[in-house]
Parts: structure tokens; C-alpha cells; sequence
């Protein structure tokens, strides 16, 4: 496999998948064979009971540009709904997710970024949303998305002008939910990561619906507690101080 060329590759360690975006000549701009991609390479992950949270991040010191623009002029080939189906399947994912950005995440890399349920950045990264500037209609699932995430005002802020805003910026908005610096990222996203493979998938799986606002589950996940044992091992493993063994999912 050349390094070189665009691709999605992908590690399993500890319990924890990692995605990484690769096209180091166009700073990891998605192309259309990597939009098709996402979403199955997601859903063999999603079935995979060693996988129990996933990083999705950008090769060397760039997360993603956007979509290369390059690639997407066939007739038939469109941007918009190979983009979406990516960042819904992302959305969709039932394990916690988890996007680690350097550099840009621009365009196509912030909806990515924004399909996560939480996003740490490096110190310098720069984000933006910018349709405005190829006069592209945003998806009306992604303007949401972001909106829920930044609030109606700095959505239309960063979908109105395009323009680029960094990390300290994006923290304060709540587009990201914690900036570190220059080369502590890494061991940063490893040790929550780490966390996070520990917890209840039971309870993760569930929170995520609701937090998402699925309304109509509250029965499935009643059974699916009752039925899993993860909350009768949490219990004995507090009352005998020992780090639990959760067993959901697996």
C-alpha cells in the first residue's frame, strides 16, 4: 500500500479503532473514493466486538481540508451526498467516537470532525465551514448538526463568511471540547481513549441515542440493562473495589 496514495487506513488497539485520513499531497482532502469508503469501513468496525470506542484522525500535522474538489467533477459524482452518507454513517456509529485534529479541519473536514460525539485539538489547528465560498447549499442534516453543537449564531457565523477560526475560538463556540498543545495530543486522546474502552458500552450506547434525541428507545434500553449484567458487575465491582468488567457488546 503506497503511503502516498489517498486512503482511510485503520489500527485496532486496547479496544480502540483508529481511522486516520490519509492524502498527504492535498492535506488529507477526502476524495470521492474515500467518502464511498467511510461507511463501510465503519460498519465492519461497528461489528466488531474488540472495538469499543473510535479516534478518527488526520496523517502527520493536518486533520482534513475538505473534500478534493479534483476528484468530484464526473458526471454522477456528488460531493454533497458522498459527504453525507459519510458523516451520517459517522453520526450513526453506536460506540463513542472520538475526532483528534491537527492543522485544518476545513470544509468536508468539519463536518467529519462535527459527525463525532467529541472533538480534542492541538494548539494551532484551524477549523471552517465553507460552502459560502464554492456557493454549495449545506446539508440541511449538517447545518443542525453544527447548530446543535455551536448554537444558531455561531453557526451562521462560520456557514455565512467561510472564514477560518482557531482552536481557542472553537473551544469557547463548544465546536471542540478540549485544545491541548503542541505534541500533547496524542498521549491525551490515548489516555481518555483508554477510559473510555473501560466504561459500560450498555450505558455509552444509550446515552448516545438520547443525547442524540432518539425519544422512542427508552423500553429497548430498560431490556437491554436488565438483560446485560454490566450494572450487577458495576455494582459488586464498587462494593469490592476492583475496576469492573463489563461485558455488553461483547
Amino acid at each position: 500500500m503506497n503511503p502516498e496514495e489517498p486512503q482511510l487506513t485503520h489500527t485496532v488497539e486496547d479496544g480502540v479503532a483508529t481511522v486516520v485520513i490519509t492524502h498527504p499531497a492535498k492535506r488529507n482532502a477526502m476524495t470521492a473514493g474515500m467518502w464511498r469508503a467511510l461507511p463501510d469501513l465503519l460498519g465492519r468496525l461497528a461489528g466488531d466486538p474488540a472495538v469499543r470506542a473510535l479516534v478518527l484522525t488526520g496523517a502527520g500535522d493536518t486533520f482534513c481540508a475538505g473534500a478534493d474538489i479534483s476528484t468530484l467533477r464526473e458526471p454522477g459524482d456528488e460531493q454533497q451526498s458522498l459527504s453525507v452518507r459519510a458523516e451520517e454513517a459517522l453520526a450513526a456509529f453506536p460506540k463513542p467516537t472520538l475526532a483528534a485534529i491537527r492543522g485544518y479541519c476545513v470544509g468536508g473536514g468539519s463536518q467529519l470532525a462535527a459527525a463525532c460525539d467529541l472533538r480534542f485539538a492541538e494548539e494551532g489547528a484551524r477549523f471552517g465551514v465553507t460552502p459560502a465560498k464554492l456557493g454549495i447549499v449545506y446539508a440541511s442534516s449538517s447545518t443542525r448538526r453544527l447548530a446543535a453543537l455551536v448554537g444558531p449564531a455561531a453557526a451562521k457565523y462560520l456557514l455565512f463568511s467561510g472564514e477560518l477560526i482557531d482552536a481557542e475560538r472553537a473551544l469557547r463556540t463548544g465546536l471542540v471540547d478540549e485544545v491541548h498543545p503542541v505534541g500533547a495530543l496524542g498521549k491525551r486522546v490515548a489516555e481518555f481513549t483508554r477510559v473510555l474502552a473501560s466504561r459500560s458500552l450498555l450505558t455509552q450506547a444509550a446515552a448516545k441515542e438520547f443525547a442524540d434525541g432518539r425519544t422512542d428507545r427508552d423500553e429497548h434500553w430498560a431490556a437491554e440493562a436488565r438483560g446485560s449484567g454490566d450494572t450487577a458487575e458495576g455494582v459488586a465491582a464498587f462494593l469490592e473495589r476492583r475496576p469492573p468488567r463489563f461485558t455488553y457488546g461483547l
